[in-house]
């Protein structure tokens, strides 16, 4: 039997306390015990990006995290970005490109957009595919996913 851990941390604004099972993944308890199910499992390897979040304002894999490092920290989900005002103008811009395709993916790839946006700002096009090059799509070509990014941060040449 695995022992449980007692955590305390913020998600998405809300203060949240929960027992855990030591060896469960940040992913599985986000899911699971708290029905953010927009943080999606696809590959369970940290290659894939489906099931980014932010933890103190960098992005993660959930899924390569333990739900006990969440104890007292500040975690966003995508179900965060939107407030009372609506949607996150990453989410408006990928909606108005039009660069949601199934939309298993699209929550990693917004929250990873949402870091950049917030950490780099304004950046080159390579500089754009390479912070999103950990995030996989297999419904895109990825061209209306950059136009998205790049309607929000602002793309140099």
């Amino acid at each position: 039997m695995t022992a449980k851990v007692d955590i305390s941390f913020t998600l998405n604004g809300h203060l949240k306390k929960v027992s855990v099972p030591a060896d469960m993944s940040a992913l599985t308890m986000l899911r699971d015990m708290l029905g953010m199910t927009g943080t999606k499992l696809a590959c369970g390897e940290g290659e894939c990006g489906a099931c980014t979040i932010m933890v103190d304002g960098v992005s993660l894999n959930s899924c390569l995290m333990y739900a006990a490092e969440c104890d007292g920290r500040t975690v966003l989900t995508i179900e965060g970005l939107r407030t009372a005002a609506g949607l996150d103008p990453m989410q408006k811009a990928f909606v108005e490109k039009g660069a949601i395709q199934c939309g298993y993916c699209m929550p990693g790839m917004i929250m990873q957009a949402k870091y950049l946006a917030d950490t780099k700002g304004k950046m080159t096009h390579e500089e754009l595919q390479r912070g999103l090059e950990g995030n996989v799509c297999r419904c895109t070509g990825y061209k209306k996913v950059f136009d998205a990014v790049a309607a929000v941060v602002g793309v140099t040449e």
